[in-house]
């Protein structure tokens, strides 16, 4: 959809609104990548607030625990502004449908509007179809996003901030079962961990766990062997970290 198409898509949907909620404010929450957003631009015609969220963290369609805690704030606030029916609107710019999903479903459970993490998760990602999804990753985002969810309902619900997660050490990582990596019922997997360092206050991309010298004994497990596979880390972490697991060929050089 191009630009003009776009902005009158939105002309629309706006015009809609006010006129069935003629007594409301509209509050936008965007998730978008880095760069030009168009979206804020022109809702900013409207006289619409817009707040902008990422829509990954390290690459993954997931944000760290803060900025999660502060999107519901914000949107409870919001919504139960004193005397006022407010309405918020969820968009998500190219690439963002993973993240909006998630977050629209912690903002389900936190209100308690539904209950069960898969069960309200599931909810929210039929309303779109499961091509597009497919579309944006190669990598099923749902597990990772139900150990959220509930990460989320077990917490406080006037969700103070946490304190300062406190660093340890991530001494191995245990597969219970055995990917088949190679195409014929096994792999040789390393890990990498990618998380902010403790040393810095840089909260870019950075890789707390390379194990290149490792590659040298990297062995080869089976699936017909029905074994866990655990794989030496030996990193200190603190806070939100990704986990990224790779396939070693068999030269020992290149990773998949």
């Amino acid at each position: 959809m191009d630009q003009f198409k776009y902005k009158n898509y939105l002309d629309s949907i706006v015009l809609q609104l006010r006129e069935q909620f003629a007594d409301s404010s509209l509050m936008v929450l965007n998730f978008r990548d880095e760069g030009k957003s168009l979206v804020s631009g022109l809702f900013s015609l409207y006289r619409i607030t817009v707040k902008d969220y990422p829509c990954q963290y390290l690459g993954c369609p997931l944000l760290p625990l803060d900025i999660i805690i502060h999107f519901l704030r914000l949107s409870e606030r919001w919504l139960m502004f004193e005397g006022k029916q407010n309405i918020l609107l969820m968009h998500c710019e190219k690439g963002g449908w993973p993240v909006l999903a998630f977050m629209l479903a912690a903002l389900l459970l936190y209100r308690k509007q539904y209950n069960g993490e898969q069960r309200t998760l599931d909810m929210v990602y039929k309303q779109a179809p499961k091509e597009l999804l497919q579309m944006l990753t190669t990598l099923n985002p749902q597990p990772s996003h139900v150990r959220y969810l509930q990460y989320i309902c077990r917490m406080d619900y006037a969700l103070g901030l946490p304190t300062q997660p406190i660093p340890f050490t991530l001494d191995c990582v245990i597969l219970r079962g055995v990917p088949n990596f190679d195409g014929v019922g096994g792999c040789r997997p390393i890990v990498r961990v990618y998380g902010q360092d403790i040393l810095t206050l840089d909260r870019g991309r950075n890789a707390l766990a390379t194990p290149f010298k490792a590659k040298k004994h990297v062995r080869r497990y089976r699936q017909a062997d029905n074994m866990p596979v655990k794989l030496n880390v030996g990193s200190c972490v603190q806070g939100d970290v990704v986990l990224e697991c790779l396939h070693v060929d068999d030269g020992l050089e290149n990773e998949s």
